[in-house]
């Protein structure tokens, strides 16, 4: 496994590709478990458009390479001076169990680190248990939920309460 930095066009598009997958794929999830739903188009749109958002030196943005085959994405988000945030991590299906996740995840956290952040937090719908087991493994702890969470751009307001109850709230102090 090999983590790439997405920028070119090449990079770009397999990120689209990727991201694309994912958010349909959690956007399913969330329907079907949560009863939640949310613009995954206009999150895509903003993923990959928004040059302040994952991309240097605000954030990071990388995907997996098997092979020759691009596997998963990942993003690192800068909150504000001292807090970043983990985005988007994705492996799919057939390139799970072998570390990848792991891989992408130490990346993301040693970027924050260099970037001068002292924490990084995430938010993840409760039914994604296996995620969940990998950001407690590396240290990360539940949080109460919080009111300023970035899928209030993508998802009618009257639903967020609904959506806060769906999700799990996790940070890691870095050290």
């Amino acid at each position: 496994m090999e983590l790439v930095p997405v920028g070119d066009d090449a990079t770009t598009a397999a990120a689209r590709r990727l991201l694309g997958e994912y958010l349909s794929w959690v956007a399913g999830v969330a329907a079907e478990r949560h009863g939640l739903a949310f613009d995954t188009e206009a999150m895509l749109v903003s993923d990959i458009g928004d040059r302040s958002k994952f991309y240097a030196p605000h954030g990071r943005f990388y995907l997996l390479r098997d092979a020759q085959a691009f596997v998963g994405v990942g993003a690192l988000q800068r909150i504000d001076a001292i807090t970043a945030e983990i985005q988007r991590m994705y492996v799919q299906p057939a390139s799970r169990g072998h570390g990848a996740a792991r891989l992408l995840l130490r990346r993301l956290l040693d970027d924050a680190r260099a970037m001068g952040c002292d924490a990084v937090r995430l938010e993840s719908l409760k039914s994604l248990a296996a995620a969940h087991a990998l950001y407690r493994s590396v240290g990360f702890v539940e949080l109460p939920p919080h009111d300023d969470s970035g899928m209030r751009h993508y998802q009618d307001e009257a639903a967020l309460d609904a959506y806060r109850d769906s999700a799990v709230f996790m940070a890691l102090r870095l050290g």
